[in-house]
């Protein structure tokens, strides 16, 4: 299973793309797809999606997760990277690569066992995660490996219950 996730903003979009072999997980690639901050939204996202399609043509996930947005104190800038985020599941509907959202805290309980971890926290525990002697970067790329390894763990756990369910209509 090879697995995008995204990080979205308007300006920069982190990226990471994972491959499942057995119970390990590999990093194949990650970065940022970025937009020029003086262009207006429309151009920016469309900027992004562009560059999210020639990710997918390359890759060819067989999913897609994608973080949502945190919503604090700027509603404003919410709603702009909630446009990013739709850009990428937009470009997942183009290549019809099922597309997955995550809420931050299902990321970080997923990836660090606790929903309010830090970004440094994070980035320690994507490290151990994909078995890397390095920490990745730059922190956009990371928090979207950590969306797509919170993606990876997602489906372990649907695969359990599978197996359970199976068991016990086996019984």
């Amino acid at each position: 299973m090879r697995i995008l996730g995204l990080d979205p903003g308007t300006v920069r979009m982190g990226f990471g793309v994972i491959q499942e072999e057995g119970e390990e997980l590999k990093l194949l690639s990650c970065g940022v797809l970025t937009a020029a901050r003086s262009d207006p939204l429309p151009d920016r996202l469309y900027a992004l999606y562009s560059q999210i399609l020639e990710l997918v043509s390359y890759w060819q996930p067989n999913a897609l997760a994608v973080e949502e947005p945190f919503v604090a104190k700027n509603v404003r800038s919410a709603m702009a990277v909630g446009q990013a985020e739709a850009v990428a599941l937009i470009a997942a509907a183009h290549f019809g690569v099922p597309a997955f959202t995550y809420s931050p805290r299902q990321v970080k309980q997923s990836v660090a066992d606790y929903g309010g971890g830090s970004k440094e926290q994070v980035q320690e525990m994507v490290r151990v995660h994909l078995g890397l002697s390095y920490l990745p970067e730059p922190i956009d790329a990371t928090d979207a490996l950590a969306v797509a390894i919170c993606h990876s763990h997602h489906l372990q756990e649907q695969r359990l219950i599978m197996v359970n369910d199976q068991i016990e209509s086996s019984l």
